[in-house]
């Protein structure tokens, strides 16, 4: 065997390492969650339940109502939020990359400057509740993540690389800007959008903090908040001496929420990453 085929043998088999070992702390969670709380509490967490048990996820689905009404509401902001913000990312960013834009520099430096500084916590709920009304109503699970600073740059970096030869030809055929964006740019950008589109994703349905500040009707709870009241209820409920901790699954839940969370954001990173990692390199490469 060639001394070439040695050397890929030796690093797919590091790389295979190491993806395993990235692996391992979400099957210790997946283990615990299947797991019974005494026994967590004495043996430690491993690979493989311990008791197997299903008392975490009973505590969880006690109420099946207000979580399937709780991954709806993720679901519904996640899709509309990811498609809202990749349109309005993308027209800024294509604005942005290209070298006729006459306020191409001032909105750079506006991007810039939004990056840098932010208001605060207080002038910004004082906005939402008081200036806005917007407590309460779904826009505003919707409007935090519309615009990332973050992924403008990424998606500006990307259409810069496009062939200006193009654009110039399409103008010659008679395209205006929309026909250019809609026909070129879109297809070719799919690497790009595909990447930002992940990372938009993941935002909204991780999203806990705005339902915390914003959101009282129940109704509207998304899946990370509702996990996040399960806790808290699990942790208060452990602390009443009629109950004893003994008997509430409190790490088995914390796991149990932890794979309900993080299960179909990882799901759909594994049928998205080759765009993830075509999307980086071809943004950051000349």
């Amino acid at each position: 065997m060639k001394s070439g085929s040695w050397s890929k043998i030796i690093i797919h088999s590091l790389l295979g390492l190491i993806a395993l070992a990235a692996l391992i702390p979400f099957l210790l969670i997946v283990a615990a969650s299947f797991s019974d709380e005494m026994a967590l509490t004495v043996k430690g967490y491993s690979l493989w339940p311990r008791d197997f048990n299903l008392s975490a996820y009973q505590f969880i689905f006690d109420k099946p109502g207000r979580l399937l009404r709780a991954y709806g509401n993720t679901i519904a902001i996640t899709v509309l939020g990811t498609s809202l913000s990749l349109v309005m990312m993308s027209l800024f960013a294509y604005a942005l990359s290209r070298q006729l834009f006459r306020f191409r520099r001032i909105y750079g430096i506006f991007l810039v400057v939004a990056m840098l500084f932010s208001g605060g916590l207080v002038p910004y709920y004082i906005l939402v509740t008081q200036v806005l009304k917007l407590q309460n109503t779904f826009i505003i699970l919707l409007l935090p993540n519309l615009i990332g600073l973050y992924q403008i740059i990424i998606l500006t970096a990307f259409f810069r690389q496009l062939p200006n030869e193009l654009f110039d030809a399409a103008r010659v055929d008679g395209a205006g800007e929309w026909r250019i964006y809609g026909s070129l740019v879109v297809p070719m950008g799919k690497p790009a959008l595909a990447t930002v589109g992940l990372m938009i994703a993941i935002l909204y349905w991780n999203n806990w903090t705005t339902p915390l500040y914003f959101i009282r009707d129940p109704d509207l709870y998304t899946l990370q908040y509702l996990l996040y009241q399960v806790m808290r209820d699990a942790e208060i409920l452990a602390l009443e001496p009629q109950i004893g901790a003994s008997q509430l699954p409190t790490q088995a839940t914390t796991m149990a929420m932890a794979v309900l969370a993080t299960g179909p954001a990882a799901f759909g990173f594994f049928f998205a990453q080759k765009y993830l990692v075509r999307g980086i390199t071809m943004g950051s490469l000349k």
